[in-house]
C-alpha cells in the first residue's frame, strides 16, 4: 500500500532536512512530496539539495498561502493510495505511519488520526495549547456525535479516493477542522491510534495561535449547519 506523504513547508531551515531524512528511513512504500510554502529562509535552498539526493516531489508556492493550500497543491500530484500530512517540523514521529497503515491494510479504516492524547507518556507545550486542543475536540464530538480524542492532530490519514470527493475550501489551518466536519458529516468514521509527541515552543517556531484556535470553532459549527 503505497503512501503519499503531503509536507508543507514555511520557514523551517532548522528542521527540514531532520524530518525528511526520518522520514525517508520509514520502511513503507512510499512518496514524498514537499510544498515549500513561500518560505523565505533558507528552506528552498536545503530542499533543493535534498531533491537532488532523495526522489522529493518538490511544487514551490510563489508567495505563502496557509497550510490548507498546500496540502491542496500536494494533493494534486499524489498517487499513493493513501495520503498524510507529515509537519516540517521536528513534532512528530514518522516511523508512527506504521501503525497508522496498519489501520488502512487490516482494518480496512478510510480514515486514521494519530492522536497524541492516547499516548499518556507525550508531554504537552503549553497549558494553553493542551487545552485549546480538548476544547476543539470537545466541540467536534458535540456537534457531530463522534468521540474524538484528538481533532487537531497534524497526523490525518485518508484514502486518496475518499479525500478527493470533499472539496476543501480553506487555505490555512481551518482546512483541518473543515475537512474533520466534512469526513464526519459525509458518515466516514475516523479511526485513531496512539502517536508520539514532541511538542516545541512558539519560541522555537510554533505556528499557531489562539486566532486559529477561535477559526478552528467556528469552522466546525459552519459545516455543521451549512
Amino acid at each position: 500500500m503505497k503512501l503519499s506523504i503531503i509536507i508543507p513547508c514555511f520557514n523551517e531551515e532548522k528542521t527540514i532536512e531532520t524530518l525528511l531524512e526520518k522520514v525517508c528511513q520509514v520502511p513503507v512504500e512510499k512518496e514524498i512530496i514537499v510544498v515549500n510554502d513561500g518560505s523565505s529562509d533558507r528552506s528552498p535552498e536545503i530542499l533543493r539539495e535534498l531533491t537532488e539526493r532523495h526522489n522529493i516531489k518538490l511544487i514551490n508556492h510563489p508567495r505563502n498561502y496557509g497550510k490548507g493550500r498546500a496540502f491542496k497543491s500536494g494533493l494534486k500530484v499524489a498517487t499513493g493510495e493513501v495520503v498524510i500530512v507529515q509537519d516540517a517540523d521536528l513534532e512528530y514521529d514518522p516511523q508512527d505511519f506504521i501503525p497508522i497503515l496498519d489501520k488502512f491494510k487490516l482494518d480496512g479504516a478510510n480514515v486514521v488520526y494519530g492522536s497524541r492524547n492516547l499516548n499518556k507518556e507525550n508531554r504537552h507545550s503549553s497549558l494553553r495549547y493542551y487545552l485549546g486542543g480538548i476544547l476543539i475536540t470537545k466541540i467536534a464530538n458535540l456537534l457531530f456525535s463522534c468521540r474524538l480524542t484528538d481533532e487537531p492532530t497534524c497526523y490525518k490519514a485518508f484514502r486518496r479516493k475518499v479525500i478527493n470527493k470533499l472539496r476543501i475550501e480553506g487555505d490555512g489551518f481551518e482546512w483541518e477542522p473543515e475537512i474533520t466536519a466534512k469526513l464526519l458529516k459525509a458518515g466516514y468514521q475516523i479511526v485513531e491510534v496512539p502517536i508520539k509527541y514532541y511538542p516545541r515552543s512558539f519560541r522555537e517556531g510554533k505556528k499557531l495561535s489562539w486566532r486559529d484556535g477561535l477559526k478552528a470553532i467556528w469552522t466546525l459549527f459552519k459545516y455543521r449547519f451549512s
